[in-house]
């Protein structure tokens, strides 16, 4: 029952957190263009203070699951190249912990003042291009027996 718990929360944080950078990446940044400095400004702002109050939710809850589910594979955790299954589960964890060291550029350049539109963009892009991969991974290690 635990493990269903685990699998639930798990992939539930994991569609909001997707959902959420999906959204920004392509409907979000190209969206706001067209309004003014001024406004764009206070949205950025407004949508910043919420993003932050959710996603730190979400992330956690997903990577608490995520080390959860580790903890339940740990057996082919200790082995990633004994099966493909084993491999897969390796590559997801380090595409995982990749997007948490983004995230934790992300804070701080904030944090600094250094975070610039471009560097935002090309971090979000980036992460939702390691999601995409976390995605393909996730489903093909209960589908393929290398």
């Amino acid at each position: 029952m635990l493990y269903l718990l685990l699998k639930f929360v798990h992939l539930t944080a994991a569609a909001f957190f997707i959902g959420g950078v999906f959204f920004e990446v392509m409907i979000l940044s190209r969206a706001t263009r067209t309004l003014p400095d001024d406004a764009r400004a206070d949205f950025s702002r407004a949508l910043g203070q919420r993003a932050r109050q959710v996603m730190h939710w979400v992330v956690l809850a997903l990577y608490g699951a995520g080390l959860g589910l580790a903890w339940h594979y740990r057996a082919a955790l200790h082995a990633p190249l004994a099966s493909s299954f084993s491999l897969l589960l390796s590559l997801k964890i380090a595409l995982a912990l990749s997007i948490l060291g983004h995230f934790l550029l992300v804070v701080a350049l904030m944090r600094s003042g250094r975070m610039t539109p471009v560097r935002s963009r090309r971090i979000h892009l980036s992460v939702l291009l390691q999601m995409l991969a976390i995605i393909f991974l996730a489903k093909a290690m209960f589908l393929l027996n290398l």
